[in-house]
């Protein structure tokens, strides 16, 4: 993910640009023909009901992608069932319960996150967890949703939320139902097989999800938290000790969408965290603000689903593109994609983790080569560089027009690949409590030359990611807040929801229960115990041996 100048991210490569053509002339400057493209890439080388799910059925993520080998399922249960046998018994729930108290922890998330998350928590021996996600069952997280990569971006091998067992792993998942030589062939993980991985995953941690509830706000109460949500429309309170936001990319602050397109009506428009009906952009033209990953698989996906034209704009003069999963490691980055170094990221200098927000900042965000290719191997696809969008409106005749670079383009539908912004402010559940949040600006000053205002916004995480107060609020509620969405991104110098950030998770994790554990000490026991006289056991066992 890199950061635009007025601090608003694109994750996974979705750069905010500026560009639209409708069709009505053609444009030279600024603009690329698919040809064009590869020609220079050659050159350089290139509480409600907790959801009930089905039983797990995998789904056919490529057409390319193997068929099962008879009994392969059966194999996967007979294999899962060992894997469970041979872990030993569920760890013994050690926090002692409080009165009035609900649960020891609630995530706020079902997607890859919370799962792991909450997973995490109950090999701790954290028996309370409850997760909850907005979203029907099924649907948590953006795999099935907004997700329209046909592959993930990071490297097949790369750990992911088995903790450390790796038969809990994609890895094995996979090999059992498809054999070794199908995850040989391939190249990075198709995007629904990592869906149906997560759905497995949820079925086999036995995850506790309570589905289509949202939390609206975070009441203190002394040390604890109440949580106004609402479940199936229906509003509900629940009391926690302790709370994570598992809340990904979008959970910080949402969108980032210029507020030229937050004026057009809904109708002709959306940005790619939103589920896009693509079906009905069948015969049009279509406008794509960015040139990001995300950017680059809305406009794949329209023109399969056979838009008469996409027209994409960037504000920058070239697209970043890679062919490899891992990013390019950048000078600020300390020892970026080593789980076994990242995972002390927190540790690092404040200048140090400065930086590097600044580096990504700075940097071109990179698109994988797929990515590129599906949109620019159609010749009814146009990418402009250098080309912002200057004025935006709706015509007589229904359509948007866009002013970029002297001309004016007509679309039929915009689509947004603008990235995700950081503003706990924006944050709904956060209204009551986000004033007395610690913030970066608050506890770092940066270097002549180094400020930055967007990235001064970012909470300032303690080492279990919880939120810490600002000074004189006296708001210690707030370190039993546990922040593992985007907003985590300076203090950790990692993206937090992605699948590279995992590796992390044991932080958080340990950071509750240290808390938990530390918190249910009773001083006044521990004394009793300790003056205790100590009474000598009965001899009887051993008198006869004793040597006089």
């Amino acid at each position: 993910m890199t950061r635009n100048s007025d601090g608003t991210h694109e994750p996974e490569s979705s750069a905010v640009g500026g560009r639209s053509a409708v069709g009505l002339r053609p444009v030279v400057d600024g603009r690329m023909d698919r040809r064009d493209f590869f020609r220079g890439a050659a050159l350089l080388g290139g509480l409600g009901v907790a959801g009930v799910l089905p039983p797990f059925e995998p789904q056919r993520a490529l057409a390319s992608e193997p068929q099962q080998p008879p009994g392969a399922t059966a194999a996967l249960s007979a294999q899962t069932q060992r894997i469970l046998r041979w872990a030993g018994p569920p760890a013994a729930d050690w926090v002692r319960p409080r009165a009035g108290i609900d649960h020891d922890v609630v995530v706020v998330g079902g997607g890859q996150t919370g799962l792991s998350i909450a997973y995490g928590l109950r090999r701790k021996g954290i028996g309370r967890v409850l997760i909850i996600d907005q979203a029907d069952p099924g649907q948590a997280g953006i795999w099935r949703t907004i997700a329209r990569m046909k592959q993930l971006r990071t490297p097949k091998t790369i750990a992911g939320p088995e903790h450390g067992n790796t038969a809990l792993g994609l890895r094995a998942w996979y090999e059992t139902l498809y054999g070794p030589a199908a995850f040989e062939a391939l190249d990075r993980i198709p995007r629904l097989v990592w869906a149906d991985y997560l759905t497995w995953y949820e079925q086999i941690t036995a995850a506790q999800v309570r589905y289509r509830t949202r939390l609206l706000d975070i009441e203190p109460i002394g040390d604890a938290l109440r949580l106004h949500l609402e479940s199936a429309g229906i509003p509900r309170t629940a009391t926690t000790r302790k709370l994570v936001l598992a809340s990904g990319y979008a959970g910080a602050g949402g969108a980032n969408v210029p507020a030229f397109l937050r004026r057009l009506p809904a109708r002709l428009w959306a940005h790619t965290e939103k589920p896009i009906q693509f079906e009905r952009l069948t015969g049009k033209v279509i406008g794509v603000l960015g040139a990001g990953a995300s950017a680059f698989d809305a406009a794949g996906v329209a023109l399969e689903h056979g838009a008469a034209e996409v027209h994409l704009y960037s504000r920058r003069a070239y697209v970043e593109y890679t062919n490899a999963p891992a990013p390019r490691i950048a000078p600020a980055v300390v020892d970026r994609g080593y789980p076994n170094m990242s995972e002390m990221n927190h540790a690092l200098p404040e200048e140090v983790r400065w930086r590097s927000q600044l580096g990504r900042e700075r940097a071109v965000a990179s698109v994988p080569l797929d990515s590129l290719h599906r949109a620019v191997s159609h010749d009814n696809f146009h990418l402009y560089l250098e080309s912002p969008w200057d004025q935006v409106a709706v015509t007589g005749d229904g359509k948007v027009a866009v002013k970029s670079r002297g001309m004016t383009y007509r679309f039929d539908y915009v689509i947004a690949g603008t990235g995700y912004r950081v503003d706990l402010a924006a944050q709904p559940e956060l209204v009551r409590i986000h004033d007395s949040i610690a913030l970066w600006r608050d506890r770092y000053r940066p270097a002549p030359g180094e400020e930055d205002r967007a990235s001064g916004a970012y909470p300032y995480l303690g080492a279990g990611f919880q939120f810490l107060p600002r000074q004189g609020t006296g708001a210690d509620f707030l370190r039993n807040i546990h922040c593992a969405n985007l907003a985590a991104t300076v203090s950790f110098n990692a993206l937090m929801g992605d699948v590279p950030s995992m590796v992390l998770q044991p932080q958080l994790i340990s950071g509750i229960a240290r808390d938990l554990f530390v918190e249910g000490i009773d001083l006044a026991v521990n004394e009793r115990y300790f003056d205790m006289p100590v009474s000598p056991p009965d001899p009887a066992p051993y008198r006869h041996a004793v040597h006089s």
